[in-house]
């Protein structure tokens, strides 16, 4: 844990020294509380001798009969202290406040760039709910521990040393009984450690499930009121809300006894102290100032004691905020991108499968032996029965994923020779639902091309049949979108991301059935606009409908892992095949329902 901590402070090395000093600072000023109080005691009220060095400065002062010269200097001594004190803490909390968040936004950048760069693998098994809780709660608390416990935890120990050497030296075996109960102390503390941590990794994980049924809910709202399940939601929140106040509750008898147990231990010491203390002045061996400073420094002295027994709670809070974003930092799924990847030349569009192998589990493969080649220009279908490996095979593509077996390539070279953004930019991508993101329409079309001028956005949308429903809009190109654009409809969403292609230029197309949910006016503009977005480009479409890839120059069948049948659609009519079989079935659906209609 510790070696992470490390990690993210050494940039701060410099503010962490000032607040250090700080601290020190406060501490002395912390010690030097009591004295002007013993002073007056002792010196002004009484006739005791100071120590030699106060002695020799205030006793002039005293024989002259200017008891109230020193009572005047002791009161402004403990504003003095008190203004000291109180400038060296406003450092200590300003820089700390500081450090704490940038190291919480170096952390929180790290992490996200990690789960940016892990391949799609690793979404494929984790809830985004937990990743949410990670990447904010835990990184909060280590935040915390790392800017100011571990300094406290330095503080607190100088500290102890400090006020033992101070109360050795005004009363020795009074200090025994502060050291005698330390390590009962410090043993009482560290005997529920692992349970502490134990509890609260258990409440980590129950608070990261509450995000994820939350995240669930609201993304799915409309579904959820559309089947009038808002109770079933609210049931499930319930259960795993109840199971965080159990986890929490499981470490309570911990944190409960803490403070009462220093409490009793420090009211028994100081007890102990006045009634020993109380023999001793009546016997003349002590002063009643010496006796007030060290019953001041004996509370001050357990201050530290409990802080260090509490740390051992932020110090498990933080161990498991470690643990949790070392489980992503330590994620190896990341596809590689090879020390000598070159950044590809002008890509033509030829695509090679050569014998590629891969499954999602490596023990149940998904493809066995697929080998195909397209040409650059070429529309290619791929189809196939549900889960044969239709998508699959296009996610090898860009390098969504990586074979177990076998090459992919592009211009005869092996996607793995290339810088995997540079691989990337070369491609367009249109999905059966396109994902707009949270700002402007031009934002969102400029997503394909960061770098794309205004005139370059707009053209791309008129290619894209889209400029004439974004200009009706109240703002026009800078109208805002509302969250994942369901304030459009799914031809608007459709035609915005065939625009964010045009604006990319790449010229390899990939096309998920992008008019599978499209109503027939919508599925006529977005299939205009393709036909325009495919001129000139390598175009792999996966086809659910087989009208669509009717006349493509190539049709790929993907069954049991491999590839059972390649041709245009006529030739594979003729050979009577798996296609001619997905065809027959699709068309004698679609003419019985025709007919279903028709009839009176």
């Amino acid at each position: 844990m510790f070696r992470l901590i490390r990690e993210l402070i050494r940039p701060y090395r410099g503010t962490l020294l000032i607040i250090l000093l700080a601290m020190l600072l406060e501490t002395a000023m912390s010690l030097a509380g009591p004295w002007p109080l013993k002073i007056i005691i002792d010196n002004v009220i009484g006739n005791k001798k100071m120590v030699p060095w106060l002695d020799h400065i205030v006793r002039p002062m005293l024989e002259g009969g200017g008891k109230m010269q020193v009572a005047l200097l002791a009161a402004l001594a403990t504003v003095l202290i008190a203004v000291i004190g109180a400038v060296a803490t406003y450092i200590d909390n300003y820089y700390t406040e500081s450090v704490g968040q940038w190291v919480a936004h170096d952390l929180r950048m790290r992490t996200y760039h990690h789960l940016q760069r892990l391949s799609l693998g690793f979404y494929d098994t984790h809830q985004t709910g937990p990743l949410l809780s990670t990447i904010t709660t835990d990184i909060q608390t280590i935040q915390g521990f790392a800017s100011s416990s571990t300094l406290n935890i330095l503080i607190d120990m100088l500290t102890i040393v400090a006020m033992l050497g101070l109360m050795f030296w005004l009363n020795w075996d009074f200090t025994l009984i502060a050291v005698a109960v330390t390590p009962f102390l410090l043993f009482f503390v560290s005997r529920f450690k692992k349970a502490v941590k134990k509890a609260t990794h258990e409440v980590r994980k129950e608070q990261a499930e509450i995000v994820a049924v939350v995240q669930q809910g609201l993304e799915s709202v409309r579904v959820v009121k559309a089947f009038g399940r808002q109770d079933m939601e609210q049931e499930e929140l319930g259960e795993v809300s109840q199971a965080t106040v159990n986890a929490a509750l499981a470490a309570r008898r911990v944190k409960s006894l803490l403070s009462p147990v220093v409490t009793i231990t420090v009211a028994l010491c100081t007890a102990v102290v006045l009634w020993r203390g109380a023999a001793l002045i009546l016997a003349g061996a002590m002063t009643v100032g010496a006796l007030t400073v060290y019953l001041s420094y004996l509370s001050k002295f357990f201050k530290p004691v409990k802080d260090l027994a509490t740390t051992t709670n932020a110090i498990a809070q933080a161990a498991v905020g470690v643990d949790r974003i070392r489980a992503i930092l330590d994620t190896d799924t990341i596809i590689p991108e090879r020390p000598d990847a070159i950044v590809p030349a002008a890509i033509k569009g030829d695509i090679t499968f050569e014998h590629v192998a891969f499954g999602y589990d490596p023990q149940v493969p998904v493809l066995k032996d697929v080998s195909f080649t397209i040409k650059a220009g070429q529309l290619v279908g791929v189809v196939g029965p549900t889960g044969s490996g239709k998508s699959t095979v296009v996610s090898l593509i860009p390098r969504f994923y990586d074979p177990q077996a076998g090459v992919v390539k592009i211009d005869g070279q092996d996607v793995r020779d290339l810088k995997i953004q540079a691989l990337r930019e070369q491609i367009g991508y249109v999905l059966q639902d396109t994902v707009l993101f949270r700002g402007t329409v031009a934002d969102n079309i400029a997503f394909g091309r960061p770098g794309a001028t205004r005139e370059e956005i707009i053209e791309a949308a008129k290619l894209a049949n889209a400029d004439e429903f974004i200009s009706r809009m109240t703002n026009g190109y800078d109208t805002m979108v509302g969250e994942r654009g369901l304030t459009l409809s799914g031809g608007q969403r459709q035609r915005i991301g065939i625009a964010r292609v045009m604006v990319r230029n790449s010229p390899i197309l990939l096309l998920d059935e992008p008019t599978a949910a499209l109503d027939s006016e919508s599925e006529k503009l977005v299939i205009e606009a393709l036909e325009r977005l495919m001129k000139g480009r390598t175009v792999i479409t996966i086809a659910h409908r087989l009208s669509t890839i009717r006349d493509a120059d190539q049709i790929i069948v993907i069954a049991d892992g491999v590839v059972k049948e390649s041709g245009n659609h006529d030739e594979l009519m003729a050979r009577n095949g798996i296609y001619a079989e997905l065809h027959r079935t699709q068309f004698d659906d679609a003419s019985a329902k025709a007919g279903a209609q028709a009839a009176p």
